[in-house]
């Protein structure tokens, strides 16, 4: 059996690492959880602080990308806390692919620092209009609607001594426009050393380009993809593969080089006639 394809992941820098391990600190009992509101009974025994994060709008869409963050940082006794350096970040969210199974993170992260603003004399700080957005060059195969914001205080300023951190998170909502994906297929039945080629387009929404939109071909259960190429200036596209005696799940995904456009699927009638009967 083959090896399964690694997907095109976006790789995870040290602040992607504080992205991705403070929902597991969190469980864990590491972080301190927000609070609903800064009131006394709000802390959790022991904590010095409560902080909360939140951004106006709660949604994004294609058209409107920007929100303002704000939050607040309040003393156990629900005054505010002035002077309090919080690190913001915009994380984009993946779905990892496992068609497995595993016991893995089902998500992985693409972070990206917004800043450290310093809480006012009220306790509170602000980002205004921060664009909700992929700005990095990976793939956005798997990429999920809801984008964090998360916000981090750290006592001592070491990750490495999480006790003493403050940890709060908001999910923005990024809704895409659809798009879909058209195929010709040149044989529905193929055995072991044919080779199989897909052409067909894509199609955006009025406005949005086509260009470099990414095509992956599925030929096999476990690889997320076979083969992959962009779409041309009118959105056309061709993929060719060799099938293997093995191959037993033919499909089209497209991923478009804006998060605000969804990708579409479409499972391809291609039967693999070297497959073992029954």
């Amino acid at each position: 059996m083959p090896s399964p394809k690694p997907s095109p992941m976006p790789r995870k820098s040290l602040p992607a690492r504080l992205a991705a391990t403070a929902a597991l600190l969190l469980a864990a009992g590491a972080l301190s959880a927000p609070a609903a509101s800064a009131t006394p009974s709000d802390a959790s025994p022991g904590d010095a602080y409560v902080l909360k994060v939140t951004t106006n709008p709660a949604a994004t869409s294609y058209g409107n990308r920007r929100v303002d963050v704000t939050g607040t940082v309040t003393k156990a006794d629900g005054t505010p806390a002035p002077n309090i350096p919080v690190t913001v970040q915009e994380v984009v969210k993946f779905t990892t692919w496992n068609p497995w199974g595993d016991p893995i993170d089902p998500t992985y992260y693409e972070p990206r620092d917004l800043g450290t603003p310093v809480t006012d004399a009220n306790g509170k700080f602000t980002i205004p209009g921060v664009d909700i957005d992929h700005t990095g060059g990976s793939s956005l195969l798997n990429v999920q609607q809801g984008v964090d914001i998360t916000a981090l205080y750290d006592v001592d300023g070491n990750l490495n001594t999480p006790q003493d951190g403050y940890y709060a998170d908001t999910t923005v909502n990024a809704n895409a426009l659809a798009s879909s994906v058209s195929y010709r297929v040149s044989k529905k039945k193929v055995k072991s050393g044919d080779i199989l080629t897909v052409s067909g387009r894509v199609t955006l929404p009025k406005g949005v380009q086509p260009a470099g939109t990414e095509i992956f071909l599925q030929t096999y259960w476990e690889q997320e993809y076979d083969v992959r190429t962009i779409a041309t200036y009118n959105g056309s596209f061709v993929l060719s593969v060799r099938v293997t005696g093995y191959d037993d799940t033919f499909a089209l995904r497209t991923a478009p080089r804006d998060m605000y456009v969804a990708g579409a699927t479409q499972q391809l009638p291609v039967t693999n006639t070297s497959l073992p009967r029954g």
